[in-house]
């Protein structure tokens, strides 16, 4: 049936603008407690040695991968709760982008896969701090009370779980103060992304602290299947770390077009450095396909299967093949940092190239000339930081870390340069005398549909744009329309775009650091409240910044309180973050150092500057 604008006001009036109804939100508090008490009432009866369920399940999980009850349970419980909230994140995403806002949070069915994901991630946290009875849970174990040892990497786990966790509530308090940001880069949605991405890390020490830091030593399950269990860590990383790059993989992006090889290009140096050091050969390219076959999966769900926008996804094989490759001729053990800068300064310079040619076949928005020299440098300098990183965290799992004051100063400056990267990605500018005149020839009526020419005054205003289209979303679907440059300043559309019901259509243009839109039709949303657009022809409008329209629900936030609450959920980051590290180092500062780095003769010294202290 075809939205008519009867139709479209009442679908608009239904979603709210701000925060979720009191009912649902006292509803989602309720399955919260719910599952937080039954949770607590497992732990008190495993403690109390009321019931032997945790260490049952876990105990034949356990002899399958050869690793105690207390990694086995938590780690299959996060790992599926991981892919669990992976697919619902893709999902909402495509939802968003299709439809727009929610009716309510719990009206879209994506939130219950994420929500039940992340408290499946705290859930195997807090259980892998609780099941350890009588044993010393690893090396690096933490008193908790008398009697009660508990796991770093469970303290990881459970912390980066519950700080993803804590996104869910907040996010709906934030829509609540600045109403809905239609983004992927929402501060409570990067809360929600970065402590799921880096919960990953505490599943690794928690696998190194049940071999007692032995990485070699579980010989009951087999090289290979220790080589795969690895290997889906290391992709599962590199797939937390890849959900940054979202809107890119969809085609919507609301910033400038560098920041795509920078992200690509940080977590491939990041993930694939590392899992290339702590695996050996293959490591970096198993973690790829790892990668690749659980992102294609969910593209195919999402897609075909659940009849949304489908999502795209990086390569990384250039990336893994380059790591790899270097590997063989400089093996990782001699001047390890080293090794992590340059396989990271590969990754953006060999790598990238084979990312920017998957674009042209997998994107719409591919890379163009535009950003061919700030990309690159971008990439360069996100593959360094995440190779350092990577290098890092591989030594860590080693117990081989530098001394403290060069492993602080690494992950110190890595941090701050991806910081600046970001910063740089995310500096645009909206130029005050570009103007935009529509040509508009009806295709239908009814719906309306339309092909468009655009005249952009003055006729000079791009020169080599990274983009020239028109996008139209949450109308139930998505079109991204490249323009055809017909004249100087002249573009126009190769197929009809919509223009009617719930649709929101702009001109988009991204060149250089300019990146800014112009509408050519938007409905009339009471609950923001904002008055109808028309696409007229003829019609001439200013350039204006995109977020005037993309995120067209965001309110007005006076006295410093935006500013305010973005540092706060950036000193959370970064409170995380340290918190990481100080697990890494803890763990590798206590463990074994005894046993030796994939691909290293039996006889052959420790690495400088990579040994215990």
């Amino acid at each position: 049936m075809p939205t008519t604008p009867s139709t479209a006001l009442a679908a608009a009036e239904t979603r709210p603008a701000g925060g979720a109804a009191l009912g649902e939100v006292a509803l989602a508090t309720g399955i919260g407690v719910l599952l937080t008490v039954v949770l607590l009432g497992l732990v008190y009866l495993h403690r109390t040695r009321r019931t032997t369920v945790l260490s049952r399940v876990g105990g034949r999980l356990g002899r399958a991968t050869g690793v105690p009850d207390w990694v086995a349970l938590p780690t299959v419980l996060t790992t599926l709760s991981l892919l669990l909230a992976l697919l619902g994140m893709l999902w909402d995403i495509a939802l968003h982008i299709g439809v727009g806002r929610d009716e309510g949070p719990l009206a879209n069915p994506a939130h219950y896969l994420i929500l039940f994901g992340l408290f499946g991630v705290f859930a195997g946290g807090v259980l892998a701090c609780a099941m350890p009875l009588d044993v010393t849970p690893g090396p690096a174990a933490v008193r908790f009370v008398r009697g009660w040892d508990v796991p770093v990497g469970g303290i990881l786990l459970t912390a980066a779980g519950f700080y993803a966790l804590l996104g869910f509530p907040l996010d709906d308090v934030w829509h609540r103060l600045f109403g809905q940001d239609v983004t992927l880069w929402g501060p409570t949605h990067l809360m929600l992304i970065g402590g799921a991405g880096l919960s990953i890390v505490g599943l690794l020490v928690l696998e190194m602290e049940g071999h007692g830091g032995r990485a070699h030593g579980d010989g009951e399950v087999g090289r290979t299947g220790r080589f795969l269990r690895q290997g889906s860590a290391m992709g599962g990383l590199l797939l937390g770390l890849s959900v940054f790059q979202g809107e890119f993989d969809f085609d919507v992006p609301q910033f400038r077009l560098v920041l795509e090889p920078f992200l690509i290009a940080g977590a491939a140096g990041l993930a694939l450095v590392a899992a290339r050091m702590w695996m050996g050969r293959g490591g970096a390219l198993m973690a790829a396909a790892f990668f690749l076959v659980v992102r294609g999966l969910i593209a195919v769900v999402v897609g075909p299967v659940f009849g949304e926008i489908t999502p795209g996804f990086p390569l990384y094989l250039g990336s893994a093949l380059v790591v790899e490759l270097l590997a063989l001729t400089w093996p990782p053990t001699r001047r390890p940092l080293l090794f992590g800068g340059v396989a990271g300064g590969l990754i953006g310079t060999v790598g990238t190239p084979t990312e920017w040619g998957w674009t042209q076949v997998s994107q719409t928005l591919s890379w163009t000339g535009d950003v061919l020299v700030e990309g690159t440098l971008m990439a360069v300098l996100a593959g360094v930081a995440g190779g350092l990183l990577g290098t890092l965290l591989a030594l860590g799992l080693r117990s081989r870390l530098p001394r403290p004051a060069i492993a602080r100063t690494v992950v110190v400056t890595s941090v701050l340069a991806l910081g600046a990267g970001v910063a740089n990605g995310l500096v645009a500018t909206v130029p005050d005398d570009v103007e935009a005149t529509f040509t508009i020839t009806d295709v239908t009526t009814d719906p309306r549909t339309a092909d468009i020419q655009v005249q952009l005054r003055p006729a000079g205003a791009v020169d080599d744009p990274a983009w020239v289209q028109i996008t139209a979303w949450q109308g139930d679907g998505l079109v991204v329309e490249d323009l055809e440059r017909t004249a100087e300043g002249t573009y126009r559309t190769t197929g009809p775009v919509p223009l009617h019901g719930t649709w929101k259509t702009l001109l988009r243009v991204h060149d250089g650091r300019q990146l800014y839109a112009v509408p050519i039709y938007l409905p009339e949303d009471p609950a923001i409240p904002a008055e109808e657009i028309p696409a007229e022809d003829g019609v001439t409008r200013s350039a204006i910044p995109e977020i005037d329209v993309l995120q067209r629900e965001l309110k007005e936030a006076g006295g410093g309180l935006w500013l305010v609450s973005n540092l706060v959920v950036l000193a959370c980051t970064l409170a995380l973050i340290a918190g990481i590290s100080w697990g890494v180092g803890r763990y590798s500062r206590r463990g074994s150092a005894d046993e030796r780095f994939p691909d290293t003769p039996v006889e052959g010294p420790v690495p400088s500057g990579a040994g215990r202290r």
